[in-house]
């Protein structure tokens, strides 16, 4: 019992058309092509973020660097990061 043989391709093509129908097949293939695309995107700018990073922290703790200390007003720009304030009060 070794790798699938052609005749096993055509028997699962035939299914997956089967169970899909040719009219959803395309609009499939393209939601996995934008998904794919879209993660690319994020990897490399994940990259890009990690090595801009690597050098910023470089600069950082350079002699002469300016320190800056966190603020209320930094952490309301923070995506994803939730005040009390922001928080809907239960009422009675």
């Amino acid at each position: 019992m070794g790798a699938m043989q052609p005749w096993h391709w055509i028997v699962v093509i035939a299914i997956v058309l089967l169970l899909f129908g040719s009219t959803r097949l395309p609009g499939l293939a393209k939601s996995v092509g934008q998904s794919m695309k879209i993660f690319k995107k994020e990897m490399t700018d994940l990259r890009d973020d990690k090595s801009e990073g690597t050098a910023g922290n470089a600069a950082d703790n350079a002699p002469g660097a300016s320190t800056r200390s966190t603020t209320s007003s930094d952490t309301d720009s923070v995506p994803g990061l939730i005040n009390n304030r922001d928080r809907a009060t239960p009422t009675a």
